[in-house]
């Protein structure tokens, strides 16, 4: 077994690579990284150094870890800035730091990849000894692993990781033969308010399209970056993602891709949301609008998503990181996972102390939700 430190994802075959992603996570994707790099979304001027380190029998790729050094916490979304400071107080640098996550994109997914005809335990753990040995080479105060998948708690558990809790809001499909199924399971105050904002499309004359595979053309990936830029100006936030990276994931992972768009009555288009899509998971990304429209945000964001994901069966859609207002519309509260390592001990003590407080903060929350579930009777696929 040989382990390789690789700066560019484009030095690695993407059919070798694209046998470890997993079946359900797109962010994984050779063509989704690659988009990345090539874009200059990640490299030395964004903070994200590629890193990543792959295991090699000969020519066959068997594991690889999805690496960058950091020189700051932008675009992580489980946020350590706390961390970094009280580091600074007591006169230590906590960058560089070493982060396994896929850039900008707060969803859960597999971050130790794994060739399925080798030893899962075994490659595993060598992954993140390699990742540690590399922390240690480059001076790194830590090494962190961004929303894993809940099958890989125990592993980091058992190699002496921190596990930090934290919670997004997904949309589960149980088995639903229509929205009006989905709706029929909702409080009646929630059914209510949901088919009330959906009229409201209707009345502003709006006409929603979704596109997906062949049917997007280079004009509507475009748009959508415009929609994308303007949702960053709006709320004055980090632009993180350029119009080329939009271009070249068009070019390269169409048949992932989901588009809607919204259309107003001259015909113009005023809105629109992309969705990427694998498996049996569906992933909300980015949208924008221009113009205030009643209710559209909704609309694009969740409720064609999820009229979507029904029809074509999809189990799992995962609308981004944040809101409480997605509860209203069928979400529920999921726990979502990451694994750390701080090198320095008392720092480990301190802040696993806190992360312990926090778990129980966050499932005591969690155990008190049901009243307040959108739900009718027992909330359907919550566990803490």
């Amino acid at each position: 077994m040989q382990t390789r430190h690789q700066s560019k994802i484009g030095s690695i075959p993407s059919t070798e690579w694209d046998l470890l992603s997993g079946t359900d996570f797109p962010f994984s994707d050779h063509a989704f990284i690659l988009s990345l790099e090539k874009s200059l979304c990640v490299g030395l001027d964004s903070g994200w150094l590629p890193s990543h380190i792959t295991l090699w029998k000969n020519k066959k790729l068997i594991g690889a870890i999805c690496l960058y050094e950091k020189n700051n916490s932008f675009g992580e979304y489980i946020f350590d800035w706390a961390w970094a400071r009280a580091y600074n107080k007591n006169g230590l640098n906590y960058y560089p730091k070493l982060v396994s996550s896929i850039p900008f994109t707060p969803a859960t997914g597999k971050k130790l990849l794994v060739r399925s005809s080798e030893d899962y335990n075994e490659i595993q753990k060598k992954l993140i000894c390699e990742a540690l040995n590399k922390m240690r080479e480059r001076n790194c105060s830590s090494l962190h692993f961004l929303f894993i998948d809940k099958e890989e708690v125990s592993i980091f558990e058992k190699m002496g990781f921190i596990i930090r809790y934290s919670y997004q809001f997904h949309w589960k499909n149980e088995g639903y033969k229509s929205f009006e199924d989905f709706l029929s399971t909702l409080k009646s105050k929630r059914r209510k308010e949901i088919l009330r904002e959906r009229n409201q499309i209707t009345r502003q004359m709006i006409r929603v399209e979704i596109l997906e595979g062949e049917d997007i053309q280079t004009e509507h990936i475009l748009t959508m970056y415009q929609f994308y830029f303007s949702t960053i100006y709006k709320k004055l936030g980090q632009l993180y993602l350029t119009e080329e990276f939009f271009y070249m994931i068009y070019q390269k992972m169409r048949k992932r891709i989901m588009l809607i768009l919204a259309y107003d009555k001259d015909g113009d288009c005023v809105a629109g949301s992309i969705n990427f899509l694998k498996g049996e998971n569906l992933y909300g990304r980015y949208w924008g609008c221009k113009g205030n429209y009643k209710s559209l945000h909704f609309e694009l964001c969740y409720y064609r998503p999820i009229e979507y994901a029904i029809r074509k069966g999809i189990k799992l859609f995962e609308a981004g990181a944040q809101g409480d207002h997605k509860i209203k519309r069928g979400f529920l509260p999921e726990i979502t996972y990451s694994a750390h390592w701080l090198e320095n001990e008392d720092f480990r003590y301190s802040i696993s102390k806190f992360l312990l407080e926090e778990k129980e903060a966050i499932c005591k929350g969690l155990e008190e939700f049901s009243p307040h579930s959108p739900y009718r009777g027992k909330s359907p696929s919550l566990s803490v």
